[in-house]
């Protein structure tokens, strides 16, 4: 399990215990300070911080360093980790409130804003008169359309996580794909690690699978490979992120999610 369950899980996946959603603990250690200056300076600050991430990119004792520490703030500050969509329901489960909001990274990378993101536990008429410039895309929903409109995610590719707003609060669930800042920091151009990998990791039962490779076009991280001789796809584990978002490409259930447990030896 992530370092995350170890220290904030009471023996269990961390982003499934209810106090790390709390207004309790959202009230403490400037927690809603820190949220309301991350939406405010989120596009501003990120685009210096990509710019000079370029600027050192083939510097590569700077660029460790540079890694080490970002790591260790990110960490205590922002963090994520992918969840599969079963995950993802429970925790939709747990929460008091849920609104719908724009998706800062695809509007600092690409411009257009796109209601990808999920604000949990938020009170929904405080934070409509502090971010004008998002508001009148903020949408709350009850917990039957949040589930609805995060499975047709699911069915579209977008992979699924959770955020902290300084550590271990949950505060936000987003659904990316190559246009968010994440993928692109730590997937794309392997700069930073920003969020942890699933609980799990997929699987091809070869019995099931037809070999008709939707599941790779699906896969975000390029884990799916597939056998010309047998004719069937595979997973590369050490590659794989574990959301699960491949299985509903798959029209025969060939494929499923194991516990990242069950490949302890592996040098994750």
């Amino acid at each position: 399990m992530c370092e995350f369950c170890t220290e904030h899980g009471e023996g269990k996946k961390w982003y499934m215990v209810m106090k790390n959603y709390s207004q309790e603990l959202y009230a403490q250690k400037g927690r809603a300070e820190f949220l309301e200056h991350f939406m405010a300076n989120f596009e501003e600050g990120n685009a210096k911080a990509l710019a000079k991430l370029d600027a050192v990119r083939k510097r590569s004792l700077v660029l460790r360093f540079i890694r080490l520490m970002s790591n260790r703030k990110e960490k205590a500050t922002h963090f994520g980790q992918v969840v599969p969509i079963e995950d993802v329901e429970q925790i939709i489960d747990m929460q008091s409130s849920i609104v719908r909001i724009p998706c800062v990274c695809r509007s600092l990378l690409t411009g257009r804003q796109t209601r990808y993101c999920f604000g949990l536990g938020i009170d929904p008429s405080g934070i409509l008169g502090k971010y004008p410039d998002y508001a009148h895309s903020f949408e709350v929903l009850d917990k039957q359309e949040a589930k609805k409109i995060l499975r047709s995610f699911d069915e579209k590719g977008l992979v699924h996580s959770v955020w902290t707003f300084k550590t271990p609060y949950i505060g936000g669930l987003c659904n990316c794909d190559q246009d968010c800042l994440a993928y692109r920091i730590q997937v794309k151009e392997k700069l930073l690690p920003t969020m942890f990998r699933a609980e799990y990791v997929a699987a091809v039962d070869w019995d099931l699978c037809s070999g008709c490779k939707k599941c790779i076009s699906q896969c975000q991280f390029g884990a799916i490979l597939y056998s010309n001789t047998h004719q069937k796809s595979n997973i590369n584990v050490m590659q794989c992120y574990g959301c699960g978002v491949c299985r509903s490409a798959c029209a025969t259930g060939a494929i499923s999610l194991k516990s990242r447990n069950d490949f302890a030896n592996l040098p994750w």
